[in-house]
């Protein structure tokens, strides 16, 4: 080893004034489990997207065939299903190979379709039917359905309403519009564009739903750790420190570095101990729900925690994952961008003990107060949740749910 650590346990870049948000961790774990853009499950998606967008070519190629002899133009036509098959098909591969639809290579793939669509445009302009003659055009705005899995949603919903727009420029200036000429310009564009759309929506819906889920999978992961715990991210430094460690001390026992240490890898060394010094300083401050919370992208936007005397960790394994549901089912609209945005604040403690308190517990008061949350918007489970955290009671504050909580916990002290 001859280079200093990248970042400390922290999270800190050694030698830059940077620090990373703790909600951060959760995006690294979601990169690492999904080294592709369209992995995240809709790799499938993205191929029944592709069989749909062949199977509208072979209807669309056999009506220029059939329609062969009508073209005023009919090589320009062919030429037009010539260039979106290749397009179609080059796309295709590049999504497979690559795992992803780089920039300039969807700019090349648009390029393909515009040239599609204007060929096409071209040969049968002088029969003044877009809706009826057209065939390739339809099919290369369908085609932006191989691009669905690998770019944003916004990407296929822009080009998708340029393309719609343009189609619909060209039969209105082209066809003469009357009742036997309109339904067929207008399902043509209809079976165009609103495939791209509609598909974009749903697999932006998908993509959402995915990582909400993934995000909660590994915040539930929290329940069972310690009272005081490091956080994902700092778990993640931690195996790269004891790596670092490792390697420095095999170079040492098999002789590759030489006793005394060169100055340079002494150095190396004493970075090594002081990250160790840091981490297990930082990492026992804090409880599961603080990082529960600020490790989540969808809990660290809503929900807040005040804690001064860190009594979540005296909840056990059923309350915790009752409290941690409950904060989940409150915002839960949040992740569907609901028109008032939720948000919970967690407040816990001080420590109570009753005269009717069993031997070796004591009281934990939780209060959760919440913006955005009628009562009677409230899903059964979140009580049910909140059953399993303790006895409890509901009030109403400034038109939004108010939950007190007493849970029953063990007494540290006769631990």
């Amino acid at each position: 080893m001859t280079s200093l650590p990248e970042e400390n346990t922290l999270g800190t870049v050694i030698g830059r004034p940077f620090r990373r948000r703790e909600s951060d961790a959760t995006r690294r774990v979601i990169r690492a489990a999904t080294p592709r853009r369209s992995s995240l499950g809709t790799g499938f998606i993205g191929i029944g997207a592709a069989v749909v967008v062949g199977l509208r070519a072979v209807y669309g190629f056999v009506w220029f065939v059939g329609l062969w002899s009508v073209y005023p133009i009919p090589y320009a036509a062919l030429a037009a299903w010539t260039v979106l098959i290749v397009t179609l098909v080059a796309t295709f591969v590049t999504i497979r190979v690559l795992g992803e639809l780089p920039t300039w290579a969807f700019a090349l793939f648009l390029l393909g379709l515009a040239a599609s669509v204007g060929l096409d445009l071209f040969a049968i302009w002088d029969l003044h039917d877009i809706g009826h003659f057209a065939t390739a055009a339809p099919t290369a705005v369908m085609g932006l359905l191989v691009a669905l899995t690998s770019r944003r949603t916004s990407d296929i919903v822009v080009a998708a309403s340029v393309f719609g727009a343009g189609l619909a420029t060209a039969m209105i200036v082209n066809t003469a519009w009357s009742e036997n000429t309109a339904s067929a310009q207008v399902t043509t564009l209809a079976f165009a564009v609103l495939p791209a759309i509609i598909g974009a929506v749903v697999i932006s819906g998908f993509r959402r739903l995915v990582q909400v889920e993934l995000d909660r999978v590994l915040v539930q992961s929290t329940v069972s750790a310690p009272r005081f715990a490091v956080g994902m991210l700092a778990s993640e430094e931690l195996a790269r420190l004891d790596l670092a460690a490792e390697e420095l001390l095999d170079s040492v026992a098999t002789g590759k570095v030489k006793l005394p240490l060169h100055p340079k890898t002494a150095s190396v060394a004493a970075s090594l101990a002081t990250e160790l010094r840091l981490h297990l300083i930082e990492g026992r401050r804090e409880t599961w729900l603080y990082h529960a919370i600020t490790e989540s992208d969808l809990l660290g936007k809503a929900v807040t925690l005040t804690d001064k005397g860190n009594l979540a960790g005296l909840l056990d394994p059923q309350q915790r994952d009752g409290l941690l549901s409950t904060a989940w089912l409150l915002i839960a609209d949040n992740s569907v961008k609901a028109s008032s945005p939720r948000t919970v604040h967690l407040t816990l403690g001080p420590a109570t003990s009753a005269i009717d308190t069993p031997s070796g517990k004591i009281w934990v008061p939780i209060v959760i107060t919440t913006t955005g949350v009628p009562r009677n918007r409230v899903d059964p489970a979140t009580w049910e949740a909140i059953g399993r955290v303790g006895q409890h009671s509901d009030s109403t504050e400034n038109q939004s749910l108010r939950v007190d909580i007493s849970a029953l916990v063990d007494n540290p002290a006769d631990q």
